[in-house]
């Protein structure tokens, strides 16, 4: 069924837009009549503009639904551009919630497009109701579930298309749902609560030094001034104070200049792979930082494996996209080289310990839920214990951090203090 955007005007006189899904114009313009709207104009999604340039040649002929599901997509990319960076996490919880909508309806015994139909009348985010609309559009074409989904990679990625993909297979859509949804929401918590560690101790930070650094511009120099106006010799400290007031207010420009370059630098680095390969390699080796990320890449391993495996999807496919969720590129080679040894013979455990890259308790425990063919059950755990680690590693961290950073502020809030209060006591005992 065709999707229409239109736009007009509501009950109440006040201007409206959306999109309704209806078999011509005509039938969207009086399905919108019933519900009180004064329609200016019906649009089809996805409908074929005409080009601006003349004589342009065609990429490739592409069918009717691909244009439209094209068209779908650049509508949705711009609305996504349009609500800025939070749209990540916002993302991941429009899609928890929807998945565990589907899976309460597809348990009941709802027909998927009709599910799909009933969730998407209630939708109120319309990047998500679109792609729903284009989602259940392909559906009722015969398209099955996960290769509808597959289309929006942004809002389902790899690990959700072949959880649903194995529960088709199987028949238990429903139950794959119900994990899927309490997994995004599980990772949604923990990650949430490490970004929240990290968050104060850079809050503090930058408070700090912007504090330093109207100190340094706005009230040193004048100081400096008004002593130096009396002919009064300045100490060291408030020597060493002038100077780095002076450059930071002759030079402020050159330092920021400084410091975009070195991000692009950084950045251009890092998306080489064998830059990112070198960095991910040397934050694991940082102390209590490195830990941290370890564990936490470990748990999403863990959680994800399990997830996939007792979803019913194949070791190897398992690997592939658990590799995904790392963050961490040595970690991924890891992951790829275990799953090449795996595709030669070799089963799981032997390969992660000779990595020397995860835990030995990681490979003794695969070693044994291979062994007791309960692996799916025996990752769940080592999901569980790394992501308790992982809390304890978060406070860990913080509790060390926090201490550091004040007394850093401290000495350098204090040398301020010291340089600008010596002469001036100095200056109150010449005068006494």
């Amino acid at each position: 069924m065709p999707v229409y955007e239109w736009k007009g005007f509501d009950a109440r006189g006040k201007k409206a837009s959306g999109v309704i899904d209806a078999d011509s114009p005509r039938e969207a313009r009086l399905k919108l009549k019933r519900d009180r709207k004064l329609v200016t104009g019906v649009t089809e999604v996805g409908k074929k503009k005409k080009s601006k340039a003349k004589g342009k040649k065609k990429a490739g002929k592409r069918s009717g639904p691909q244009k439209r599901a094209d068209a779908l997509r650049e509508r949705i990319e711009a609305a996504r551009g349009r609500q800025g960076g939070k749209q990540t996490q916002k993302r991941l919880d429009l899609v928890s919630t929807f998945t565990r909508q589907m899976a309460t309806l597809v348990k009941a015994g709802i027909p998927i497009t009709e599910a799909l139909r009933a969730i998407i009348e209630q939708c109120e985010n319309r990047p998500l109701e679109m792609v729903l609309r284009d989602v259940r559009e392909a559906i009722s074409q015969g398209k099955p579930t996960a290769d509808a989904l597959a289309t929006h990679p942004d809002w389902f990625n790899e690990l959700y298309v072949s959880m649903v993909r194995s529960g088709e297979a199987a028949g238990h859509l429903d139950e794959v749902l119900e994990r899927l949804a309490k997994f995004i929401q599980e990772q949604t918590r923990v990650r949430n609560k490490v970004q929240a560690a990290m968050t104060y101790p850079i809050v503090m930070l930058v408070i700090g030094l912007g504090v330093v650094a109207i100190l340094l511009v706005a009230v040193v120099p004048k100081i400096t001034a008004m002593l130096a106006g009396r002919g009064q010799e300045l100490p060291l400290p408030t020597q060493i104070l002038d100077s780095a007031s002076g450059f930071l207010v002759a030079y402020w420009w050159a330092i920021m200049m400084l410091i975009i370059l070195a991000s692009f630098s950084f950045n251009l680095y890092y998306s080489s792979a064998k830059g990112r390969l070198a960095i991910d390699s040397k934050l694991l080796r940082l102390p209590v930082f490195g830990d941290l990320i370890a564990k936490q890449a470990i748990s999403r391993f863990a959680q994800t494996f399990a997830t996939l495996l007792g979803s019913g999807v194949s070791v190897v496919r398992c690997l592939e996209v658990t590799r995904t969720v790392l963050g961490n590129r040595l970690l991924e080679k890891t992951i790829d080289d275990v799953r090449e040894k795996i595709l030669e013979g070799a089963d799981i455990a032997t390969p992660l310990k000779d990595s020397k890259v995860f835990p030995p308790l990681v490979g003794y425990m695969i070693a044994v839920g291979e062994q007791s063919g309960e692996l799916d059950r025996m990752m769940e755990q080592v999901g569980e214990s790394y992501q308790e680690e992982v809390d304890i590693a978060t406070q860990k961290f913080t509790s060390l951090i926090e201490p550091l950073l004040i007394v850093f502020l401290a000495i350098l809030v204090g040398f301020i203090i010291l340089a600008i209060l010596w002469p001036i006591l100095q200056m109150s005992q010449s005068i006494g």
